[in-house]
């Protein structure tokens, strides 16, 4: 073991915040417009992870409940009403572009005789999916699925975050006009707020980890489905229904449930920012070996299984159904169950409200990769 692993592995919090500052310099670097943003973070991290540096799982845990409750408040508020009359497009999307790419999976891997165990690790990486990974690693029993998952799981965050940056240029929308548009779509017939509440603690971190606390435990419910498969939502899926359900309420008789804005936004950053150095590191670890054992085919493999579902997605849902660029786009990084791809939408337009889309398609999205990675291998 070097010295340079050794002095990471006992540095822990230096680590950590030594690759989220080189992160976020690399990020803010432009060519042409387009930058890496967040994402950089996790290219840091994988370089990171390959020295050496080690980092608890639990640190990526607790930055994907941050982001999760974040979102999930956020969007509460007008959520239910997305539902009116337009929400089976949203349920249609998530379960279109899992399909997708699990079709895409089947044909490349097979193409390339990639094993099943294998292949189910690559489409849960490509999918950005941890819940999906679980579930994969349970049905498949095999080391080498976790082997795909950190192949894939990189270029899926990276690729995901670059296309919601480079779709709008070439479009060539007019971003604001999008964002207004959208922005009257959501809005339009929002009820009063309630102000007879009041705050039992002001920051609303209270209520943030409350909110955790419950999702955490409904994530853990398994639901029997036929076949003798299990389904369970994870701390990504619980989490975010019980933050819908308590930014939708909003209050408790005269016990306010609301969380300030800017609180939501830094847990939103921060947690982004933790998730993506420690999944990045534990990805780094054996990242080379991976690769020179099994070839560059699994990233290309990877690239088609991220890359074909957002194309097509973007193609049906401005091109036929005509659908406003940010609503499509919202409802396509959900589809992608994408957290690091919904914060770079936020800053590509501007806007908050675009996480009321991405928390209606991402549950059923989710419900259907879980779902898929168990099916899969019965079928290989």
């Amino acid at each position: 073991m070097s010295a340079l692993s050794l002095f990471l592995q006992n540095n822990i919090l230096l680590t950590i915040f030594l690759v989220a500052a080189l992160g976020y310099l690399l990020g803010a670097v432009k060519v042409r417009g387009i930058s890496l943003g967040t994402s950089a973070v996790l290219l840091v991290a994988l370089a990171a992870g390959h020295f050496g540096a080690r980092i608890p799982s639990i640190v990526k845990t607790v930055g994907l409940a941050f982001f999760i409750v974040s979102v999930g408040l956020t969007a509460g508020p007008t959520f239910f009403r997305q539902f009116r009359g337009k929400g089976w497009a949203y349920i249609l999307v998530g379960i279109f572009m899992v399909v997708i790419g699990s079709a895409v999976t089947m044909l490349l891997c097979k193409l390339f005789r990639v094993p099943a165990e294998l292949a189910m690790g690559i489409f849960s990486g490509a999918s950005t999916s941890t819940p999906g990974l679980a579930a994969a690693m349970e049905a498949t029993g095999s080391d080498l699925t976790g082997v795909g998952y950190g192949v894939a799981y990189p270029f899926g965050i990276i690729l995901k975050m670059l296309f919601v940056q480079l779709i709008p240029r070439i479009l060539g929308l007019d971003v604001d006009r999008e964002v207004a548009e959208f922005e009257k779509m959501v809005h339009l017939g929002d009820k009063p707020p309630f102000t007879g509440a009041k705050l039992i603690e002001k920051t609303g971190l209270l209520v943030a980890a409350v909110v955790i606390v419950l999702g955490a435990l409904l994530g853990k419910i398994n639901v029997p489905v036929p076949g003798g498969l299990h389904l369970s939502l994870g701390n990504a899926g619980g989490i975010l229904i019980i933050g819908i359900i308590v930014g939708h309420f909003g209050h408790i008789g005269k016990i306010s449930l609301k969380v300030p804005h800017d609180t939501l936004a830094v847990m939103r950053e921060v947690g982004l920012c933790l998730f993506l150095v420690a999944a990045g590191v534990s990805a780094g670890e054996g990242f080379v070996e991976v690769v020179r054992d099994y070839g560059v085919k699994l990233f290309f493999i990877g690239i088609g299984i991220t890359a074909t579902p957002f194309i097509l997605a973007t193609l049906v849902l401005r091109g036929i159904f005509k659908w406003n660029a940010v609503r499509a786009l919202s409802a396509i990084c959900g589809g992608m169950t994408s957290t690091p791809a919904l914060g770079d939408l936020m800053d590509t337009f501007h806007t908050e409200d675009v996480a009321t889309i991405y928390a209606a398609s991402y549950p059923f999205a989710l419900l259907t990769i879980i779902l898929s990675v168990q099916i899969m291998p019965m079928i290989w």
